[in-house]
Order: C-alpha cells, then sequence, then structure tokens
C-alpha cells in the first residue's frame, strides 16, 4: 500500500502533534502483554517503522527474538512473512522466479516472501553471501530486478533480521555493505530478574491453559490503526532541525574516520541515518525539534554495526559500543 495514496485518500489529518508519543505508548503497553521488560529494544525497534528502515536485531538463542519481531509486526497490522536462513538458501527463495507454463508457452514471475509489508528473515548469518545479497537491492530501493524486469515492493516494506552472535559454525558474517543497509541494530540481553521471573509465571499460566509456549505467543493484543502509523511517520519527516545540531552531529560522525581505534569509520549514509533516527527520538518524546540528547540517543545503536575496529583495539577487548560512547564525549555539545 502506499502511503502518499492513503494519505490522499483522506484518512490522514485526524490526527494532531503527538501521534509518535502515541504509537510508542501504546507499542510498550500491548508488546509489553506478550514480551517481558525489553523496552528500550521494542523502542527502538518501533523507532525502526516510524523512521522506515530496517533493523538487525542481535541476541543469544532464547531472549525472543523472533517473538519480538512477530509481535511488533501483529501490533502494527502489517502484512507478515518469515524466512529462515540456512546454508542452501538460493536468492529465488527469497525474492521468487520465474516459471515456465506449459499452457500459454510464457513465462511468468511467481513472487518470493520479500513481497510483503514486513518481512522478518531469522539467522541471516546462517544465508550464503549470494542469498545476503539479494536483499541489498529490496532494503535500499524497496524493488526487486527479476528478468530486467523491476518489481515494486510496498512502501512499508520493512526487513527485520536477526542473528546470534556467539555462532560461528555454518555462519557468513554479513559484510560492511550489507550492515549499512540496517538503519539500527538492536541488542537483545537476557532479561532482568524480575522481567524473567514474568516470563516463568506467563508460560506457567499458559500451561494451565493448555497453550504452553504457542498460546503466550497468540496472546490477543490491539493492532493500531494504519493511519496513526501514517501520522506518526509524517510527524518523523517534519521534525525542525537547527543548525548548530547539523554540526554536533556530522562533527561526531567525521571524528570516527580519525579515531585511533577504528579502521573504518562512518559514511555519509550512517550521518544520514543518524539524523532521522534523532528526529524519531524527538517525535517519541512529543517534540516537533531535535536537541543534542536525542543525536545521542540515537548514536549507539545506529552506528554500533557500521564502525570496524582496529585488530588491536579488539585485542584489548574493546567493542564499537565503547568507542561511540568515547566519540560522544569527546564530541563539544551546542549550547
Amino acid at each position: 500500500m502506499s502511503e502518499e495514496s492513503f494519505v490522499e485518500g483522506g484518512v490522514e489529518g485526524g490526527r494532531g502533534v503527538g501521534a509518535a508519543t502515541e504509537l510508542f505508548a501504546r507499542g510498550q503497553e500491548q508488546i509489553g502483554r506478550i514480551i517481558a521488560g525489553q523496552q528500550e529494544a521494542v523502542a527502538q525497534a518501533l523507532l525502526t517503522m516510524l523512521c522506515g528502515g530496517h533493523a538487525l536485531l542481535e541476541g543469544v538463542p532464547g531472549v525472543a527474538k523472533t517473538l519480538a519481531v512477530k509481535t511488533l509486526a501483529r501490533f502494527l497490522g502489517l502484512e507478515f512473512r518469515r524466512v529462515s536462513g540456512t546454508p542452501d538458501m538460493m536468492p529465488a527463495d527469497i525474492l521468487g522466479t520465474s516459471v515456465f507454463s506449459p499452457k500459454t508457452g510464457e513465462f511468468s514471475f511467481h513472487k518470493g516472501p520479500v513481497f510483503t509489508q514486513f518481512l522478518l528473515t531469522d539467522e541471516i548469518n546462517r544465508m550464503p553471501p549470494r542469498t545476503q545479497a539479494a536483499l541489498l537491492e529490496s532494503m535500499e530501493e524497496r524493488q526487486v530486478t527479476a528478468d530486467g524486469e523491476r518489481h515494486v515492493l510496498d512502501d512499508f516494506f520493512t526487513v527485520f533480521a536477526t542473528q546470534n552472535p556467539v555462532e560461528f559454525e555454518g555462519t557468513y558474517p554479513l559484510p560492511e555493505a550489507q550492515l549499512d543497509r540496517f538503519l539500527l541494530k538492536i541488542k537483545i540481553d537476557y532479561p532482568e530478574l524480575a522481567d524473567e521471573r514474568t516470563v516463568l509465571e506467563r508460560h506457567h499460566a499458559a500451561g494451565l491453559h493448555g497453550q504452553s509456549g504457542v498460546g503466550l505467543a497468540e496472546t490477543e493484543i490491539d493492532a493500531v490503526p494504519f493511519e496513526l502509523l501514517v501520522a506518526a511517520r509524517r510527524e518523523v519527516r517534519a521534525v525542525r532541525v537547527e543548525p548548530a545540531i547539523f554540526d554536533y552531529l556530522l562533527a561526531m560522525v567525521r571524528r570516527t574516520r580519525a579515531w585511533p581505534s577504528i579502521s573504518l569509520g562512518a559514511s555519509p549514509r550512517a550521518a544520514t541515518s543518524l539524523l532521522v533516527v534523532a528526529k524519531g527520538y524527538a517525535a517519541r518524546e512529543g517534540r516537533d525539534f531535535v536537541i543534542p540528547d536525542d543525536v545521542k540517543e540515537a548514536a549507539l545503536p545506529v552506528l554500533r554495526h557500521r564502525l570496524v575496529l582496529r585488530p588491536e583495539a579488539e585485542l584489548e577487548g574493546m567493542d564499537t559500543d565503547r568507542v561511540v560512547r568515547d566519540v560522544l564525549a569527546a564530541t563539544q555539545v551546542p549550547k
């Protein structure tokens, strides 16, 4: 569905300033009925949708990465499809393929799971590089080219991919060019003690009703009206950015390119992503202007997967999150 055609149809306009704030409040409440804790991860997933980007979720097995994404799709009421990465997966398994029809004597294109609004790619690093690369065009240009013919994807097409950071056997690490297509990298850690207790209690309650974990995943939640998502996206685009914020953001991004422990700094695409997500954080708080704290909040999820550390820095136990914090601390904040 086209966002522009939806707005032209007259639905947009019923929501004033605050649609993004309302969407976040509802999201935390409804998704929280299934996912215990992980408030910041849920907020970042919602930000991905508001900013029109894609997200990479990283976490050890069993922390509800897949469940969180499926619940988000249900909450937003978007068409959802899922593929599971395997070493033998081919590009056609995602994009589709041309099939010959004996009746017509012609080839016709059968669309793959990528033709949806919300695509979950489980264990993306288990796909071979050729199949990973098949997603590049769809993620960047929201289209698929097959046999020289262009097939346009939905305006709300979004990829959420998961990966396990501790498994290396049979995996193919995503190259920098592919990582750069993800607006955010969301880290999902182990839950806090109270949240993990809530997980146990919910599974126990589901078991008493003969539902087990499957019943928990199917817990009813209230989907938001589509026009609220449209209005929230428009709010993000309309957020104002003062010249001093541009200077602050660029100073931080350019500093990563000369930072001693970084071998590959943030690209211009990273700078534009940081700007968009900072605007999303502002809209989340009900503001129509960006402040330096919005840039700081956005820096970690936007930059952590785009920076490449020098080998000696990795040997010293540093990670990109720590380096991003150091760069932020060294960048003068506008007054």
